[in-house]
Formats: structure tokens, sequence, C-alpha cells
């Protein structure tokens, strides 16, 4: 399973660091799928902010940070 970590910029200004996981799926792949997904209008994007699980609505998001390590969660 490939597991990235995006620190998330949302319109409001706030951030917050979330998982986005893809099972059987290189890193570089996951990227694009969550860019993909969030490029749209209507995209939508599931998302673990420590252990709960959010959807991302991609009008209230600004900008992705992807770090390769990942973000402190």
């Amino acid at each position: 399973m490939a597991s990235i970590v995006l620190r998330v910029r949302l319109i409001s200004g706030d951030q917050l660091d979330v998982t986005f996981e893809e099972p059987q799926v290189a890193d570089d792949v996951v990227v694009e799928h969550a860019i993909t997904a969030l490029s749209g209008d209507t995209g939508t994007l599931r998302c673990r902010h420590g252990d709960r699980l959010l959807v991302l609505y991609a009008r209230g998001v600004a900008a992705l940070e992807i770090a390769p390590r990942g973000a402190v969660l």
C-alpha cells in the first residue's frame, strides 16, 4: 500500500496534515491520483487525520504540499 502525507492549505488559511493511501500503487502514482482528484470543482479525496477518516472537497482546498517523509500528524 502506497501512502503519502499531504499538507493541505484551506481557503480559510488554515492548514491540515492528512494521510492519503491507495493499495497496490506506486508512490508517484498516488501523488498524481491526489492531484487529479482535487483538480476539479467536484473532486473529493478520502484521507486520514490521525485515527479519523475525512473527506476533502476540492472547492475548499487552496494548495497541497507533499512531504517526502511526511508531516507530523
